[in-house]
């Protein structure tokens, strides 16, 4: 669920950036007070996310806009859908329509890509997790998108979650330094995730209390044995160079989490237009 309150703080950033001393050559040629309408239309097939941020957009730069949803969030459209219509001052529409598109369609674009590798290990105890890959002033809506897809979020930012990662071992000397340090430390409420690429440190981290460790590049046979060995003893996440042609085959290994970086950082926009 979108929470409005953040949503709009990044919304208004995106609009100061498009329309920092305005919209030039909207002002000079379409006078305000001019009524129009606007249709929504899909362009190719997937899975919709971001109407309601879409309209945030359009309701920022006017909140006499009116508008008309065919659509929610999380559902499968097919090219040549009609998802929204939109009524009010042509002069505001075109202002807002650049960044709106924008938002829906990358959003879109990771929902569907996040549903079609969810729909891929449907069927194993395996669940698809979203990186910090993301860009810049994106993350908050990229998050929302992936758990529209039906994939879950992992940490949102560094303050969110510990994960002690390779260079953050090699810092301290070691596993052991490394989870000795944190668990000392730690609130109770958090969690200790530890990323590991060899099965003798899969052993070392369970040692220590690692509660999740992450299994970075290892091979599947490789990571059916951390699963045997693991036994329940931590959550398991495997991590790196995983994709449509192996998340399959990763998921049967018994894994309980799979993060997938292209998710975010790689998606390919949905095609979706807005016309007058």
């Amino acid at each position: 669920m979108i929470d409005r309150l953040i949503a709009q703080r990044l919304i208004d950033n995106y609009l100061l950036e498009d329309l920092t001393w305005g919209d030039i050559t909207t002002d000079m040629l379409v006078p305000k007070g001019t009524k129009s309408k606007g249709y929504v239309y899909a362009k190719d097939d997937g899975i919709i996310a971001g109407i309601d941020v879409f309209l945030m957009v359009f309701n920022t730069i006017d909140n006499d806009i009116e508008y008309k949803k065919y659509f929610k969030d999380g559902e499968a459209i097919k090219k040549g859908d009609l998802i929204l219509e939109t009524y009010g001052d042509l002069n505001s529409c075109l202002k807002a329509e650049r960044v709106a598109l924008n938002l829906i369609q990358r959003m879109s674009g990771i929902a569907t890509y996040v549903r079609k590798l969810s729909d891929m290990i449907k069927g194993t105890n395996a669940r698809l997790t979203d990186t910090r890959k993301t860009m810049p002033g994106l993350r908050y809506f990229d998050k929302y998108a992936v758990s529209v897809g039906g994939g879950v979020n992992h940490r949102y930012n560094l303050s969110d979650g510990i994960l002690i990662k390779d260079n953050h071992i090699k810092a301290v000397g070691g596993i052991k330094n490394a989870l000795t340090k944190i668990k000392g430390e730690v609130s109770h409420t958090k969690k200790v995730e530890i990323e590991v690429e060899t099965i003798h440190e899969l052993k070392e981290a369970l040692k220590y209390g690692a509660d999740i460790i992450m299994l970075d590049n290892m091979t599947i046979h490789m990571m059916k044995e951390a699963v045997e060995i693991t036994n329940g003893r931590a959550i398991l996440e495997a991590s790196g160079n995983i994709n449509e042609s192996n998340i399959l085959d990763v998921a049967k290994t018994g894994v309980d989490i799979i993060s997938i970086g292209a998710i975010t950082h790689s998606v390919k926009a949905l095609d979706i237009s807005y016309d007058l």
